[in-house]
């Protein structure tokens, strides 16, 4: 059987560990929140976080990305110190039970992200791209952590009114090498590209994008594709996010196919076994 290869990229070192992206990477989605869209208010107390976890890494997560604040469309605003008093416990919980585990911090807040790190974390997942925290790049270049830096627009509670482009591709490939350049020029050294399905573009743009994602291998960083039971699925099946699970799973094979280095998912398992398959 002829197996998939990852495209190549620049190798990270995350936690201390060089990662290559020789196999695609599995990024498990764990939300503390009490509003996220598919699985909001399930994992919000530590025990509950903990148990979830355990359960993500026993069936093949190599990074637990810790989400508390909700950035689903229409999400409402939070404070910092609310963000960080549901995230932090958590953290430190987890990084003291599970040592080895890589763990991301879901935020676009610098000071949420400084504190999460300072807590246990190793990388910084922006869904924003810097645009809504104008200290995030340089708090990211001061703390030397992996930065994944996501296409946005607007903030969560109004960027689906933002949806305007010439090109999807090439917008978004703009805006990329742009923040790609004030990194670098700061410093900042590992980096990992996320284009964004979902925030502030059409169920019709954020398809284009995908079978266009490959486009996004120009710059040579790592790609991250977050589309698990996302909107872009379940919307145009006219069915539920509780049902969408054989979507994610075709749309991240497409993913896998067009060289995507990373999966952010929240099933792990069905995940895992794509990939071996596949690699």
């Amino acid at each position: 059987m002829t197996h998939l290869t990852t495209t190549t990229a620049q190798s990270l070192n995350i936690g201390g560990q060089l990662i290559s992206f020789q196999r695609p990477l599995i990024m498990g989605i764990l939300n503390v929140t009490p509003d996220s869209f598919f699985d909001g208010g399930q994992h919000n107390r530590v025990d509950l976080a903990i148990a979830k976890a355990a359960h993500m890494l026993a069936d093949g997560a190599d990074i637990l990305d810790i989400g508390a604040y909700s950035s689903r469309p229409g999400a409402s605003l939070i404070s910092s110190q609310e963000e960080m008093d549901r995230a932090l416990p958590v953290i430190e919980a987890l990084h003291a039970q599970y040592p080895d585990a890589m763990l991301s911090i879901d935020t676009f807040r610098a000071d949420v992200a400084e504190e999460a790190v300072k807590a246990g974390v190793h990388m910084i997942n922006d869904v924003s791209g810097g645009t809504i925290d104008e200290q995030m790049f340089s708090t990211v270049a001061k703390l030397q952590v992996p930065y994944v830096l996501m296409h946005m627009r607007g903030l969560p509670e109004n960027m689906q009114q933002l949806t305007q482009y010439d090109d999807i591709v090439v917008d978004v490939a703009t805006f990329l090498g742009e923040k790609i350049s004030e990194l670098r020029y700061l410093g900042v050294k590992d980096i990992i590209l996320d284009p964004g399905f979902g925030f502030a573009k059409t169920i019709e743009q954020n398809h284009e994008l995908m079978l266009r994602v490959d486009e996004l291998h120009y710059f040579g960083l790592p790609l991250l594709g977050g589309i698990s039971r996302k909107s872009m699925i379940y919307k145009k099946l006219g069915i539920t996010a509780q049902d969408s699970l054989p979507g994610t799973i075709a749309l991240n094979t497409l993913l896998l196919s067009k060289g995507v280095q990373l999966l952010r998912v929240h099933d792990v398992k069905e995940t895992k076994q794509v990939i071996d398959l596949l690699f």
